[in-house]
């Protein structure tokens, strides 16, 4: 079975990641002028790979990161499952841990193994992880792409990695991200490994 390799992309920058405010997957948010920026250093990277498929979340800032992949006409799907995890009745708001004790509440659970943790209204990391399992097996199931292009989330992301590599959803945090990073991995058909760790070189200016 040859090698599948897998290209996982954060989106780019909105004004809401610079304000310190959480979309999650009910604010549908436009890349900024930085974000338009960075999709542009990572196209002019990477457009001579022969990407077999194009995934992203259902959310306009996955999909504006890849366009021009898009528009190339590699074939596009977006998914539910790679949307990010929904904050609940706080997206849309600024919060951090070191202002909302709820918010660091939550993290602190998360981190010491509580993954049915959620703010209200929202999701769980294990709500999170079940819905990102059909897209998993999809992707066994499509050993002929032999090169994909996944664009998604940092909180998402972290979950998916964590269900990829085997590790517990405790562990996500040790995948840090950062807008428009990439993490490259390989699938041998039995397992996941991770080839570039918070790979940002296509963006330096």
């Amino acid at each position: 079975m040859p090698v599948q390799q897998i290209y996982l992309l954060r989106h780019g920058q909105t004004d809401f990641n610079v304000q310190g405010i959480v979309q999650g997957s009910g604010v549908d948010s436009d890349l900024n002028e930085r974000g338009r920026w960075q999709a542009e250093r990572f196209w002019q990277a990477y457009k001579e790979l022969p990407f077999a498929r194009v995934y992203t979340s259902k959310l306009k800032r996955t999909q504006q990161s890849v366009h021009k992949f898009i528009e190339k006409g590699i074939p596009h799907e977006s998914h539910v499952a790679l949307n990010e995890i929904s904050w609940g009745t706080r997206e849309g708001t600024r919060i951090t841990p070191q202002e909302d004790a709820e918010y660091k509440y939550v993290l602190d659970e998360w981190l010491a193994g509580n993954d049915l943790a959620h703010l209200p209204g929202g999701e769980s990391p294990a709500d999170v992880a079940a819905r990102q399992r059909p897209f998993i097996e999809l992707l066994k199931t499509r050993p002929d792409d032999e090169l994909i292009l996944v664009c998604m989330h940092g909180r998402a992301m972290r979950v998916l990695l964590c269900q990829l590599l085997g590790y517990t959803l405790s562990c996500m945090d040790e995948f840090e991200h950062q807008n428009l990073c990439l993490y490259k991995l390989h699938y041998t058909g039995s397992r996941f490994t991770i080839r570039n760790f918070l790979d940002v070189s296509h963006l330096a200016e």
